[in-house]
C-alpha cells in the first residue's frame, strides 16, 4: 500500500513519526526496547527452528477455548498481530481457511495480539475485543493476548521478529518448525504435517535468510529509533546525523534517503544541499531500477510539501520523465495494487507538466485495479477514496 493509503495522510513523510509512534506503525515493526546490547551482542537468536516452542501459559484469551500447553502430535500455528496492522485481518482470513482445510490433520491456528497501545490489561482485553468485534467478527480461530511483555520476550524478540503479522509453527513434537510470513504457510505446510520440512535442506535455508534479514532489521530499527528520538525534540542537525550514518551503514533502505532529503529541505531549509541529496536520489533510483526506490524518488520530486520553486525547474521534470518512464516499464510485473501505486504518482509528475488528461487517465486506472481487487471493505474504502480525491483535483 502506498504512503498515502497508510493512514498517516496524503503526504506521509519518511520523519513525520517522533520516537513515541514508532511502535505503533500501521504495519508495526515492532521494536527491541534494549537495541544497543543487542547490537553489541551481535543479534543473538535464542529462538530458531528445531528449538523447544517456548511456554504460552501467560496468555489470556478473548475468543476460543484456552490452549495452555502444546500436545504432541498436534501442529499449532502461533500468528502474531497487532489491533493497529491493517493487513493483519487479511492474513488471519486466510490462516482460518488453511485451518479449515487442515483441521482433521491435527492443524490448530492461535492468534495473538500483543504489544498494545493499553496501560492495563483490562485495556488491552478491551482493544483487542473491540478490534475482533469490528474486523473479524466471523472468525472462529482462537484468540489471545499478553499484556505481560513475555510473549513478546519469549518468542518476538527470542527469534529476531520485528513486524507483524507473523507467524510460528509448532511441529509435532514440540519444535519450532518454521517462523516467517503467513503468505508462505501453505507451501510449507505439508512438509511439516508429513515431518519431511522439519530436517530439509529447504528449512535451514529459509530460516538462514530470515535470519539474515533479521539482522539489517534491526539495524534499520536502531537507526529509526534514533532519528525519531532526535525529531521528538526537534534536534534536527543530530536526526541529520543519524539518519546519514543509517544511509552509510544500510545503503540498500530508500527510507532513509528519504528522510535525508527531508530534513534537508523542510527542516534545516538547506535548499542547496537537499537538491543535490534529492539529485542523487533519484539518479541512484533510476540506476537500481528498483519500485520502492523509483516511487520513493517520485515522491520527493512531486509529492512532497517542498517549496519547489527553488529547486530547478527543467532538471526537475527531466528527472520526473526518467522516473516515470522506469516505473512504467516495471508495472506489467506488478501486482494490481502496486500498479494502483504507480500510476498514482506517476500521475503527479503528468499533471504538474501540464498533461492533465494523461494524469486523469493514470488515476482512473489505478482506481479501476483497486475496484477490481478483492480487499476488506475498509482497505478498499480507503484506497478508493483516496484516489477520487486526487482524480477530483485533477479534473478541477
Amino acid at each position: 500500500m502506498s504512503a498515502s493509503h497508510d493512514g498517516q495522510g496524503e503526504q506521509a513523510s519518511a520523519i513525520s513519526l517522533p520516537a513515541s509512534q514508532i511502535q505503533g506503525q500501521t504495519t508495526p515493526m515492532i521494536s527491541r526496547p534494549n537495541f544497543q546490547k543487542t547490537n553489541e551482542d551481535k543479534m543473538k537468536h535464542q529462538l530458531s527452528i528445531g528449538f523447544p516452542a517456548p511456554s504460552i501459559k501467560m496468555l489470556a484469551w478473548v475468543q476460543g477455548d484456552p490452549v495452555h500447553v502444546f500436545h504432541p502430535g498436534w501442529i499449532y500455528i502461533i500468528v502474531y498481530l497487532s489491533t493497529t496492522c491493517g493487513y493483519c485481518e487479511t492474513a488471519l482470513s486466510a490462516l482460518e481457511t488453511l485451518q479449515e482445510m487442515y483441521k482433521d490433520m491435527g492443524v490448530e491456528v492461535i492468534g495473538v495480539v500483543a504489544k498494545e497501545p493499553a496501560s492495563t490489561a483490562d485495556e488491552a482485553r478491551s482493544l483487542v475485543e473491540t478490534w475482533l468485534a469490528e474486523t473479524l467478527s466471523n472468525s472462529d480461530i482462537r484468540i489471545a493476548y499478553d499484556h505481560t511483555g513475555e510473549m513478546d520476550k519469549l518468542w518476538m524478540d527470542a527469534s529476531l521478529s520485528f513486524r507483524v503479522p507473523q507467524a510460528f509453527v509448532v511441529s509435532k513434537n514440540g519444535t519450532i518448525a518454521y517462523i516467517g510470513d503467513p503468505n508462505s504457510l501453505e507451501c510449507i505446510l505439508h512438509g511439516v504435517i508429513d515431518g519431511s520440512w522439519d530436517s530439509s535442506a529447504e528449512a535451514r535455508e529459509a530460516e538462514k535468510e530470515r535470519l539474515a534479514e533479521c539482522e539489517v532489521n534491526a539495524l534499520e530499527r536502531g537507526f529509526e529509533i534514533q532519528i525519531g528520538t532526535a525529531i521528538e525534540v526537534r534536534d534536527w542537525k543530530r536526526a541529520l546525523a543519524a539518519t546519514e550514518e543509517a544511509i552509510k551503514s544500510i545503503p540498500d533502505n530508500p527510507t532513509f534517503r528519504e528522510a535525508h532529503v527531508e530534513l534537508l529541505m523542510i527542516k534545516l531549509h538547506a535548499f542547496e544541499a537537499g537538491w543535490i541529496a534529492l539529485g542523487r536520489f533519484a539518479r541512484d533510483a533510476i540506476e537500481r531500477n528498483c519500485a520502492d526506490w523509483l516511487l520513493a524518488a517520485m515522491r520527493q520530486l512531486f509529492c512532497s510539501p517542498y517549496e519547489y520553486s527553488s529547486l530547478p525547474f527543467a532538471e526537475r521534470f527531466s528527472m520526473g520523465k526518467e522516473l516515470s518512464d522506469c516505473i512504467l516499464r516495471l508495472c506489467p510485473k506488478q501486482d494490481a495494487l502496486s500498479r494502483a501505486e504507480s500510476y498514482e504518482k506517476i500521475a503527479s509528475y503528468y499533471h504538474e507538466n501540464g498533461e492533465k488528461s494523461r494524469a486523469v487517465e493514470l488515476v482512473e486506472q489505478a482506481l479501476a485495479l483497486v475496484q477490481g481487487e478483492t480487499l476488506s471493505d475498509d482497505v478498499k474504502q480507503e484506497w478508493i477514496a483516496d484516489l477520487m480525491r486526487v482524480l477530483g483535483k485533477y479534473k478541477q
